[in-house]
């Protein structure tokens, strides 16, 4: 089975290495110094799973010289949605599924005028792991999941064929009937804990154990909830309280990968995850004045090249 990881960070480095060690074809599109240390040293996974160093590890900084592949996990940060999706055009074959683990809801629809709708299957990618150096990710936790499905909910060939492997390589992984609720689910948790770990540069642990900040996270989460069913989600009646149930479990020292991007001065996710949230809520007449806040807070370092 051949697989093309775009993006080579903590979710595409992670999951990658995992089904590329339980014997699938994988090549790595990456860039930069990550690129040449992957090509050099090979990919070196860090994680209280079990660390894994994938040597050699198939990687380049052009998707064309790939060809096509069964698999496209569609790993780029959301300001590179469209221009990535141009490049890797190359990969996509008849019935190749490119399955899209990044952070916000509208991925998947940002890449369906571009590929097709054939090709484009939404995904959902839980883990908290990120660049350490170049050619070394870094998992905090062992919480480690992979959620895709047709977006018409059907049990296609490819997506039963793309979870065996995921089974294989020993995380959890579903194929969901109804992959925009398991989009949304993921988006209340992350839109809220991106813009609030971001925000006060802290860790999840320290923020949710304090009982006047504690608040803040049931607050978020509840307006993105609002946001959603506004929008026609059929979201759970207990959605917020799952969320706090995952939150409450996850490693105390687990920050969002907006916030790592915001302490290291590189450009940060925020208007598709907390800014989606804003501009949804505005348009649909939603109140969302906690996510407001955290916008307005962070909106100076959405561009850092801005001044």
């Amino acid at each position: 089975m051949r697989i093309a990881v775009i993006g080579a960070g903590g979710v595409g480095g992670a999951f990658g290495a995992a089904l590329a060690h339980a014997g699938a074809d994988v090549t790595f599109v990456a860039r930069g110094a990550h690129l040449k240390a992957m090509q050099e040293k090979g990919l070196r996974v860090e994680s209280p799973r079990g660390d894994t160093h994938l040597v050699p590890t198939q990687a380049t900084d052009d998707p064309a010289t790939i060809g096509p592949v069964d698999f496209v996990m569609f790993c780029v940060k959301l300001w590179d949605v469209e221009s990535a999706g141009e490049k890797i055009k190359p990969l996509v074959g008849a019935d190749t599924a490119v399955i899209t683990f990044q952070n916000g809801i509208d991925s998947h629809e940002r890449l369906i005028p571009i590929l097709g709708p054939k090709a484009v299957m939404p995904g959902v990618a839980q883990i908290s792991a990120t660049i350490a150096e170049p050619g070394v990710i870094r998992q905090v936790g062992t919480f480690m999941r992979l959620v895709f499905g047709e977006l018409d909910g059907s049990r296609s060939n490819r997506a039963e064929a793309f979870l065996a492997l995921c089974q294989k390589a020993g995380f959890d992984a579903t194929h969901s009937k109804n992959i925009l609720v398991d989009l949304w689910m993921k988006f209340i948790l992350l839109a809220s804990n991106a813009s609030i770990t971001a925000a006060t540069r802290k860790p999840l642990g320290l923020l949710r154990d304090d009982p006047e900040i504690n608040p803040l996270f049931e607050h978020a989460y509840a307006e993105v909830v609002a946001v959603g069913r506004a929008k026609g989600i059929p979201l759970p009646e207990d959605a917020v309280q799952k969320t706090l149930g995952f939150n409450r479990g996850a490693p105390p020292t687990m920050m969002a990968s907006m916030a790592h991007d915001l302490i290291r001065g590189n450009r940060i996710e925020l208007p598709w995850l907390g800014g989606k949230v804003v501009a949804l809520g505005r348009a649909l007449g939603v109140p969302t004045p906690v996510q407001e806040v955290l916008y307005q807070v962070l909106k100076p370092y959405a561009d850092p090249t801005a001044g």
